[in-house]
This record gives C-alpha cells, structure tokens and sequence, in this order.
C-alpha cells in the first residue's frame, strides 16, 4: 500500500506542477475574404445573434499541447465565440454589398456554432462548423437551413521556433472565414430564399 501512495502523491504533485506552468492567451479572429472569390447580393440582409453549441467554455477557442498531450496554453477568444461567429458573418455580408439595417431587410441570418476551435499537437490545425438559418424578416419563417464547415491545417510545429499562438488564430481565421464563404455564396440557398445579385461594392476587413 505504502508504493502505491507515493506513486499517488507523486502524480498528484506533477499534475499541479503542469497545470502551474499553463498560460491563457485571448486573441481576435479577422475575417477577410478575397473579393475576386465571393459572390455579391443584394443589400437585404440582417445579421441575427447565433448561438453557442459547442459545450464548452463561452470564449474558449482551442489548446496548445506538448508532443505527448499535455497542455501548456490555453487560447480565448476577446469576445464570446457566438458574437465572433454573427460578426463574421455580418462582415461577410457587408463585404458582398449584402448587409443593410434591420429595419429593412428582407432577410435575417442567423444559426448555431456547432464546432469553432484551434489545437496544436503535432500540426496547427483549425476547424469551424456552423449551421446557417435564413429567416423571413417580416414573419420570422425558416426559408434555409444548412450546415457549412472549414478547416486549415499547417506544417508541422517546431517547439522553439516562436509562440504558435498567432499561427493558430490565423488558422481559426481560416476556417471560420472558409465556412461563412461556403455558407453565403450556396447557390442552394440563393436559389431558395430568391435573392436578388447586386454589385459588391467596397468593403475592408473586421477584427472579430
């Protein structure tokens, strides 16, 4: 018995001493689209709060592992991850000449963050997946529902080569612009819901 308790100690001592070592980081996603890659609308868009379903912290965002899986940083999001996704999206729309206020849109998009989050094991990876609904303004009606995913993947980390943290958000970047992409250009749901295709117009990128 006597082992086996200082085994338990030991372990006990070496989880606290990791978990010391774990830093948290907050970053901003930035969502910017190609305009040559897009396609544009109409401005009869508004944008609608999605929500988070992800079962996981609000503003959690991804992990930083050594090669064996232990943590050493934990990365955030500065804002909560549903008013990531719905800003995105509203950039998306203002990028596509697409976006106009609430009052007169004909359409509201909105949805649910199935999967948003970043890792670092061996390679740099991020994933998005988001289910899109686009509503009827004036009744509320769902003329369009889908799921859309992204994903970005680099090379394999060297460990002393610099923060991977900056890498990873570009990646989350990545994939969750790659999804909102897929999303809004659908010629599923621009058949469906009737859209009007317009000029695109100007647009700069947004820090989300």
């Amino acid at each position: 018995m006597k082992p086996t308790f200082q085994r338990l100690v030991i372990l006990i001592g070496c989880a606290v001493v990791l978990a010391s070592c774990t830093t948290t980081s907050q970053i901003s996603l930035d969502y910017a689209s190609a305009p040559g890659h897009i396609k544009p609308g109409a401005p009869e868009f508004a944008t609608q709060s999605f929500i988070d379903r992800r079962d996981v912290g609000t503003h959690d965002l991804g992990t930083v592992r050594t090669q064996v899986g232990t943590p050493v940083e934990f990365i955030q999001t500065r804002i909560p991850v549903a008013d990531v996704v719905t800003n995105a999206f509203g950039y998306a729309l203002q990028a596509r000449g697409m976006l106009t206020p609430r009052s007169g849109a004909r359409f509201i998009i909105t949805g649910e963050v199935l999967d948003l989050h970043c890792k670092l094991l061996v390679h740099p990876y991020g994933y998005a997946r988001i289910r899109l609904s686009v509503l009827e303004a004036a009744t509320g009606r769902v003329l369009h529902t889908a799921v859309y995913e992204g994903e970005r993947q680099s090379r394999a980390y060297v460990p002393g080569t610099g923060s991977p943290v900056p890498l990873l958000g570009d990646l989350a970047s990545g994939a969750l612009q790659d999804a909102v992409d897929r999303a809004l250009d659908d010629p599923a749901m621009r058949g469906r819901i009737g859209s009007r295709f317009g000029d695109g117009g100007g647009w700069q990128p947004g820090m989300i």
